[in-house]
């Protein structure tokens, strides 16, 4: 019997991805191309940044695994089945010359079988120098750009096996004097099946509005007819458009299983339907060895058309005492094709 529940709650899973893509093409009046990629389209892309060494390194597929502080992005269920405060660093030098950190804290409320986190995400750009057409080697000002999101998460444990979580998000985006900002939510499930160390999961991320650019350099003066003398300085705005945020639901699986005495397995998929990028596959391993060392790998993005990432490997080690504070570092390597390669290293800490 309790088979058959496993068997039953894994179809419904497939089939409600299966039902978002039909009814994509269903509502498409005419038989066109369906495969086309959003890339590109979205504001406040730093939200796909994966957070979380481990989770990295076990190519995201992370939704029906997220037990630590960096479910807070992956899956905010997560949170409610942690016992003790929990803390959890990332700092990354990302990608072109930018660096990428994130800060997620959980307090747990026992009494109440919840928790509650606060997550901090900031992509920094660094400085530049001002160019103009007219002064093409700077005007010898400088301007710098940096996108952050701050997260409030509330999960609860509707049962032993059960929980949901949700988080708001302010979400800001700046360049110069140019900002924009927006509100977000993300939705969780987490489900532990009656099969021992199988596992579910769900989640929908950045659900909310679109940011639109504002500030006084979009600001400027205008002569809309050069032929009238005294009508030649019109204050002017450029419009600029308003993008959505990249919406992406997650659902998995995982599967854990003692090896010997000392060895521990997990194996986890995840499937991404994203609301800019054709749908892709996640998939990820860890090997744990006398609960403190662990081997990890995995593939990001399998079967997206025009993925560039793709093989993830790292490691960690876990060091925890029940009654004393419990650490964890974790390595991750992101093989990114042409962009070459991310290394992230993450802190964990357990109160």
């Amino acid at each position: 019997m309790n088979k058959r529940i496993v068997v039953l709650a894994v179809l419904l899973l497939g089939l409600s991805i299966g039902s978002l893509t039909a009814q994509e093409k269903e509502e498409a009046p005419f038989q066109f191309v369906t495969d086309v990629s959003g890339v590109g389209t979205s504001a406040a892309t730093f939200l796909e940044i994966g957070v979380g060494a481990r989770a990295v390194a076990m190519g995201g597929a992370y939704v029906s695994v997220a037990n630590d502080a960096s479910a807070l992005y992956w899956n905010p269920a997560g949170i409610a089945w942690i016992n003790n405060f929990q803390a959890e660093l990332m700092h990354t030098e990302w990608l072109a010359g930018t660096s990428f950190d994130y800060v997620g804290l959980v307090i747990p409320v026992q009494f109440l079988r919840s928790s509650f986190g606060v997550s901090f995400t900031s992509l920094d750009y660094g400085e530049s120098p001002v160019r103009t057409v007219d002064r093409p080697e700077g005007t010898g000002e400088r301007y710098g750009a940096r996108d952050f999101a701050v997260g409030l998460t509330y999960a609860v444990a509707l049962t032993d096996r059960f929980s949901f979580g949700i988080s708001g998000k302010y979400i800001s985006q700046r360049i110069w004097s140019e900002a924009g900002n927006t509100m977000a939510m993300d939705l969780g499930v987490f489900y532990s099946t009656m099969l021992e160390g199988l596992r579910l999961g769900a989640s929908i991320s950045n659900f909310g509005g679109e940011i639109r650019l504002a500030g006084r350099h979009l600001t400027t003066i205008h002569d809309p007819d050069p032929r009238v003398a005294n009508f030649d300085r019109v204050p002017v705005d450029y419009k600029v458009s308003a993008y959505p945020l990249p919406l992406l639901f997650r659902v998995g699986i995982s599967y854990s299983k003692k090896i010997g005495q000392f060895g521990d397995i997990l194996l986890s998929m995840d499937v991404l339907h994203p609301s800019n990028a054709t749908e892709s596959i996640n998939l990820g391993m860890e090997y744990g060895f006398g609960a403190m060392f662990y081997f990890r790998a995995g593939y990001q993005n399998l079967y997206e058309r025009d993925s560039i990432n793709g093989l993830t490997l790292g490691g960690g080690i876990d060091y925890y005492l029940a009654g004393r504070m419990g650490i964890r570092v974790d390595y991750a390597w992101s093989d990114w094709g042409i962009l070459e390669n991310t290394q992230r290293f993450s802190l964990g800490l357990a109160f």
